[in-house]
């Protein structure tokens, strides 16, 4: 019992309302690994009084049902360390290092209970000068000055170093020491057969050998006297430790030095104890008083109590630490098993049920690209809304539910303002105001990698099942052309997806340059990660608006606004259809019917055609079949849809600067009668196989139906009977 009360008294040190969801989980699992109760976790849980609820703790302690790795105690001692408590220690443990991993079986790669010990052999031909000549050429250049002893002391029938020398290069003791006829000792001077020598395994700057002296903070010592030799051998060599030189002791351990490569005194810290923390997992018990770079280590090429200290191996293992640390934690990854076909057959996982119906998944990424000016943030305010109330998005049927908007460039009053106008706009009811979230984060955005933990924190107990963050260029981090960095940084997109089980949703701009000749899938800015990484991707591209159409929607535009004006003054009865047909015909019957006309919403109507832009969104998707082109009006502030399908027959091709890449843009005779021949070409080419549909047209042009039979009426040489088409 005492145990489980220190356990708990650590955890008090931990405030659970500062914990993300999954690190609160690691705890209850950490506590039933331990055996404690769920009852427990209740308690201390109870703490973080916004997030809490009453037995949330017991249904999920029932689905902790252990792991090849368990998330063990060690686990809250880290967290509460990391808040601040300070362990006692009883002589027996140590401080842990910077990157200390601890708890579970991460950084386990021997399994002792089944390591064969490896045989260590003597050298049958002893020439003690070229082992320290080959231990000298492997571990220095030739002009650092190198620290060793030869004179030692006795205390309680124990040999101890001297300071020793550290003023002479590798170079020249190599020279020396070739032209010795192996008298070591003539080199370095006579050293003590009770105790051997020494030497250090960093160059030094020539003044002293202490750590201040250090140039080069090139090696580490793993040293462990608390196994035989032999399983020593077998452990290090299993754990591909980069080792320079493997040196037998002369007692009971070998010294392994060990590359660590350290650009400073601070890296070469936390890389050693990484490098003991490994080894200790692994059953090597290092000696951790030998963490010092100014370390004395045996020295090869001696004797010691008639034992001889020798070079066992040199350059074994990874070749360098960077090789060494990716191999250790990748046999460590905590990526899922492979799972049979055969097993999952009959049993399949469920998918996850559509959010926006056609084009993506909950729990799933959407990305929105398109060029400024857009109205890219309006078209995800507009999703936001239509996820809120359960409408359709650009035509696409939504799920109902809550979501979060995440606002990164707007200040606050501006936003709110935003989901007010289009709210008004599309002329929908605020039923389900409540399902709208906004966490408003301007002049206060961070990095991704650091606003994800803070987003899952927020977001955990709100069940979204959107989240849609705009824009990411100001969380990117890392280049934006780099496809690894920008890799890691989609990652962060997969975390939140993860931890929260919902969908994530961003936009991001187009490259520069025209981007009617690229695929959708190529046109956002930045590395090709950008559309490959998320599900969905939906691509707004701006449409050349001529000017017979602009006309054609102003005269709409203006017999809209008139006949309105008509039904509110009671006079629309008094005037034909034909005449609300004709914007001249309309503004007469408005002058002639409603007394005190001023025409002011005439000139509002055409002022807002006239601010009109028209866009393609096509999508890339990897979870539904593609859907055809969907084409859009933006009239500030919403995107409608373009019902009449005036916008259909709009090339990608065309430059709506009239010149460019694609040349003279086309006159409207030119383009009417490109639309005749193509009608020619498809009735021909369809009435091989026997009479001709409608249908039968618009999949041969690629085009709907409803363009099929506009563009049959303006050929007029064709006749439609239910569908089928036959020439007059």
């Amino acid at each position: 019992m005492e145990q489980q009360t220190d356990l708990l008294e650590i955890l008090s040190h931990i405030d659970p309302a500062c914990l993300s969801y999954q690190e609160w989980v690691n705890v209850g699992m950490a506590l039933k690994e331990s055996g404690y109760t769920a009852q427990d976790w209740e308690e201390w849980s109870k703490r973080d009084g916004k997030r809490y609820h009453a037995g949330e703790c017991g249904r999920k302690w029932n689905s902790f049902h252990g792991s090849a790795t368990p998330v063990t105690a060690a686990t809250i001692v880290q967290m509460a360390m990391e808040y601040g408590w300070s362990p006692t220690f009883n002589g027996n443990g140590y401080e842990l290092g910077w990157e200390d991993a601890i708890g579970g079986n991460d950084l386990v790669v021997v399994n002792r209970d089944w390591i064969e010990g490896k045989e260590v052999h003597e050298p049958s031909n002893w020439q003690p000068h070229q082992q320290l000549i080959l231990y000298l050429e492997t571990l220095f250049e030739a002009g650092e000055n190198v620290g060793y002893v030869t004179e030692s002391w006795e205390k309680d029938g124990k040999y101890l170093p001297t300071k020793g020398c550290w003023d002479r290069t590798a170079g020249e003791l190599i020279e020396k020491l070739s032209r010795c006829n192996g008298d070591i000792g003539s080199v370095l001077g006579d050293y003590q057969p009770e105790a051997g020598a020494w030497i250090r395994f960093n160059p030094l700057d020539g003044t002293g050998c202490k750590n201040d002296n250090v140039t080069e903070f090139r090696y580490a010592l793993v040293e462990s006297d608390s196994m035989p030799i032999e399983e020593q051998n077998a452990v290090i060599r299993a754990l591909e430790l980069p080792v320079a030189c493997l040196v037998h002791s002369g007692g009971k351990s070998l010294h392994a030095i060990v590359k660590v490569d350290a650009g400073n005194y601070d890296e070469y810290r936390k890389r050693v104890d990484y490098l003991y923390e490994v080894c200790r997992k692994n059953g090597l018990d290092i000696d951790r008083q030998n963490r010092n770079p100014s370390r004395l280590s045996r020295m090869p090429g001696v004797t010691r109590k008639g034992q001889k200290q020798f070079l066992v191996d040199t350059n074994i293992g990874m070749s360098s630490w960077t090789e060494w640390k990716e191999w250790i934690e990748s046999v460590n990854d905590d990526l899922p098993d492979t799972e049979s076909m055969a097993e999952i057959w009959a049993d399949l996982p469920q998918l996850s049920p559509p959010l926006i119906h056609g084009v993506l998944r909950q729990g799933h990424k959407m990305l929105l690209a398109g060029p400024s000016k857009a109205g890219k943030s309006y078209a995800l305010i507009e999703l936001c809304i239509a996820i809120a109330e359960g409408k359709q998005w650009l035509g696409f049927p939504c799920e109902q539910g809550k979501v979060l908007y995440v606002n990164l460039e707007l200040d606050r009053a501006s936003c709110f303002h935003r989901f007010r106008d289009v709210y008004t706009a599309l002329g929908w009811n605020t039923t389900h105001l409540r399902n709208l979230d906004v966490w408003n984060l301007r002049g206060k955005s961070v990095p991704m990698d650091k606003l994800a933990p803070k987003l899952i924190r927020r977001a955990v107990k709100q069940n979204y099942i959107a989240i849609v963050i705009d824009p990411i260029y100001k969380v990117i981090t890392g280049d934006e052309n780099s496809a690894d960095q920008m890799a890691a940084f989609c990652n962060q997109f997969d975390k939140v997806c993860t931890e929260l089980g919902c969908a994530v949703i961003y936009c991001h701009h187009h490259s520069k340059g025209n981007q009617g000749s690229k695929r959708s899938m190529d046109r956002a800015s930045g590395s090709g990660v950008f559309a490959r990484d998320p599900d969905a991707l939906l691509d707004l591209i701006e449409l050349p608006v001529s000017e017979d159409l602009r006309k054609q929607e102003t005269n709409n535009a203006i017999c809209i606004a008139c006949e309105a004006a008509l039904r509110a003054a009671g006079k629309l009865g008094e005037v034909s259809q034909d005449d609300l047909c004709s914007e001249r015909a309309s503004i007469a019957a408005c002058e002639t019917n409603i007394l005190g006309w001023d025409g002011s919403v005439v000139e509002r109507a055409r002022k807002a055609v006239e601010a009109f832009t028209a866009w393609r969104v096509e999508g890339t998707l990897r979870e539904f079949p593609k859907f055809p082109p969907v084409n859009v009006w933006f009239s500030y502030p919403v995107h409608r849809l373009d019902q009449a399908g005036v916008l259909a027959d709009i090339s990608l091709d065309d430059d709506s600067s009239g010149f460019g890449k694609f040349g003279r843009k086309k006159s409207a005779s030119e383009r009417k009668t490109e639309r005749k021949d193509s009608i020619e070409t498809a009735f021909q080419a369809c009435s091989l196989g026997g009479s001709v549909t409608v249908n039968d047209l618009a999949e041969y042009m690629g085009v709907t139906e409803k363009t099929v039979r506009s563009r049959l009426k303006e050929h007029g040489g064709f006749w439609v009977d239910d569908g089928e088409v036959g020439r007059k």
